[in-house]
């Protein structure tokens, strides 16, 4: 089985949800005597593709047209490499990278796609998926039943691969340019504050619900706490919709899925689309006034209180550790 990891970077390294796709991709290969190689797209890929090459071989597309990450530019070229390598396996982290780029390489590619996977096993030499269905209600085991098989693996679900003994190759992937119609505009990206890790990767994440009234108040408690942890910044959908926090904050089934070591949900009732965001948590920290919360039922602690009061008390306490 040779199998082609995506490697998501941020023009330094490999970012933390690739590496723990790449252990998934590793059990695969050491279960059917593959091959796992990296796939890295970009431009200017030199820092990337060094931190790369210290887990796997890497193979990468540096050309000018892929400096913009714009799925009609990169799918083509997912897709002319799997080809290309024979590949059995393309695998890539579930995210806003694999919905844009990863679903239309598969489109091109004309294989079995799964999304969302936590969990794996060999079946009779076939491999079998485990993936959350309706909301995470339940957890369905599937066979992908044609070739080449694309999966996006859910962040946090294996650990980050670790570092191996010795750095690989990298090698330049010889895939035919793509020239076709410029659909979409790459305007930028949304920074998070200085100084505040990616909500997808951090230790710990403090995210507002509802109850937060403004965007002063999102970055005075919920930033604030989460700069006193350490942490990351996140939101609901409601915050997000209401324009109180920007869409990159907003954590859940239709944002960004979080597997942080502690997770603080402050005014968060607790939708069912939200908690199979967060269900990865290894803790998980509620405070809301309303002690009928949802989020009480998934929460490790809780505190009945209003958090316009608790969480100043909070940063205070936290801050003066």
């Amino acid at each position: 089985m040779r199998i082609l990891v995506v490697a998501e970077h941020d023009h330094r390294a490999v970012c933390v949800a690739s590496r723990s796709a790449l252990t998934f991709a590793r059990q695969c290969a050491a279960a059917s005597g593959g091959s796992v190689e990296w796939l890295l797209l970009g431009h200017s890929l030199d820092l990337p593709a060094a931190d790369a090459a210290c887990y796997a071989p890497v193979l990468a597309a540096d050309r000018p047209a892929l400096a913009d990450p714009l799925a009609e530019r990169y799918a083509p070229v997912l897709a002319a490499a799997v080809a290309k390598r024979r590949a059995d396996l393309l695998v890539a982290a579930s995210g806003t990278f694999a919905r844009d780029s990863v679903t239309r390489a598969a489109g091109l590619l004309g294989g079995a796609m799964a999304g969302d996977v936590v969990g794996h096993e060999f079946h009779g030499g076939r491999l079998r998926l485990q993936r959350p269905m309706y909301a995470g209600a339940v957890l369905a085991t599937i066979e992908l039943c044609a070739a080449p098989q694309i999966i996006t693996v859910r962040p946090g679900s294996y650990p980050p691969a670790e570092r191996a003994e010795t750095c690989a190759d990298v090698v330049p992937l010889d895939v035919p340019e793509t020239e076709g119609p410029a659909l979409s505009e790459y305007l930028g990206v949304a920074s998070q504050r200085a100084g505040r890790p990616d909500v997808s990767e951090a230790r710990v994440v403090v995210s507002g619900g509802r109850a937060i009234r403004s965007r002063e108040d999102f970055e005075r408690l919920v930033g604030g706490l989460a700069d006193a942890c350490g942490g990351a910044a996140g939101s609901t959908r409601p915050l997000v919709d209401a324009g109180i926090a920007a869409n990159e904050f907003q954590v859940g089934q239709t944002g960004k899925i979080v597997a942080p070591d502690l997770y603080l949900a402050l005014g968060v009732s607790g939708s069912v689309q939200h908690l199979a965001g967060v269900k990865n948590s290894k803790l998980i920290a509620a405070i809301n006034r309303d002690p009928e919360a949802p989020i009480f039922s998934a929460a490790d602690y809780g505190l009945v209180a209003d958090l316009y009061e608790a969480v100043p008390e909070l940063i205070v306490k936290l801050r003066s550790v």
